[in-house]
């Protein structure tokens, strides 16, 4: 039997993260220069990479956005699957 919070909380999540990562993307196109993802919980991380000075850097940020973003909607649309066991 499925649960079915588990789809509700889901989809919560990745539509707050679809939010986020469309307002990230959008900055980091209007300012040219986007904040590196960082995985550090401790503590902030306030490096940039900037459009004109880092462009490879730059671009994996945005793609790396991106691919957050089509994840987040997936989930956002369809849910969350468990196997039925």
């Amino acid at each position: 039997m499925r649960f079915f919070l588990y789809d509700i909380v889901a989809r919560i999540v990745a539509i707050y993260l679809c939010f986020d990562c469309s307002r990230k993307l959008r900055n980091g196109l209007v300012e040219r220069k986007i904040a590196y993802f960082n995985d550090n919980f401790l503590g902030w991380s306030n490096w940039v990479a900037h459009r004109d000075a880092a462009p490879v850097q730059y671009w994996i940020q945005m793609g790396i956005q991106i691919i957050i973003l089509v994840a987040c909607l997936f989930v956002a649309i369809f849910g969350w699957w468990q196997p039925n066991t």
